[in-house]
């Protein structure tokens, strides 16, 4: 498993780092700024083991506090209705589309867990769901936890960024707000648009489900 999430890492590396080469990205977000990845303040946000602040210290009593965040321990992802048939069909469309759909997100998920990456789309659905949380008054102790979960080097859920998105974040953490993952998410989104939505087009879990859909379709 090991050798197949470290040559999952290579893999990502390699789109992002084609895309910073001159890849278009989507739409959405503002693109990161080009700044050393471990700036003056790196230590406070966990970039180095020596870290020996108060807050790693109380970590495990602001991790129970984080209500907010992504379960992974529900296998089915999100609660939501069977996909019909075509709804999965405008999953082939689009990255857009799938993302759009919960059914969709829960499929992608469960394929992305096959290839060892689904720490993406839990970030991605941590950082949609801070970002729309109406509680602003928690925003500096949810977007802690994010990092710990997502960013930090020391969490085995870290997710694949280059040196100028963690950068910012690093820059954005000294006093965090709603937009502070907005780079890093956007990121996250064409990675896996890139990277790992062609291959879940191709593989066998979005064709059966096609398939069986079709099937039990009235069109049939």
């Amino acid at each position: 498993m090991g050798s197949e999430r470290m040559e999952m890492r290579k893999r990502q590396m390699s789109v992002q780092q084609e895309s910073a080469a001159g890849g278009t990205a989507p739409a959405q977000q503002g693109q990161p700024v080009q700044a050393n990845p471990r700036g003056s303040n790196a230590c406070c946000f966990c970039w180095c083991c020596c870290c020996s602040c108060s807050w790693n210290e109380d970590r495990d009593e602001r991790n129970r506090k984080a209500s907010y965040d992504v379960k992974e321990g529900n296998a089915d992802c999100e609660d939501c209705p069977k996909p019909t048939l075509e709804d999965v069909r405008l999953w082939g469309q689009s990255f857009d589309k799938l993302m759009c759909c919960p059914a969709g997100r829960n499929s992608f998920r469960q394929f992305l867990r096959t290839e060892f990456s689904e720490e993406n789309m839990l970030f991605w659905l941590a950082c949609e769901e801070f970002s729309k949380d109406p509680n602003k008054s928690a925003v500096e102790e949810r977007a802690r936890v994010i990092y710990e979960d997502y960013i930090s080097i020391l969490s085995p859920k870290e997710v694949s960024l280059d040196s100028r998105v963690r950068e910012t974040i690093n820059r954005n953490m000294q006093e965090p707000n709603l937009h502070t993952f907005e780079d890093a998410q956007l990121q996250i989104y064409t990675l896996m648009q890139r990277d790992s939505y062609p291959r879940y087009m191709n593989s066998a879990a979005y064709k059966n489900l096609l398939n069986t859909l079709s099937e039990q379709s009235p069109e049939s």
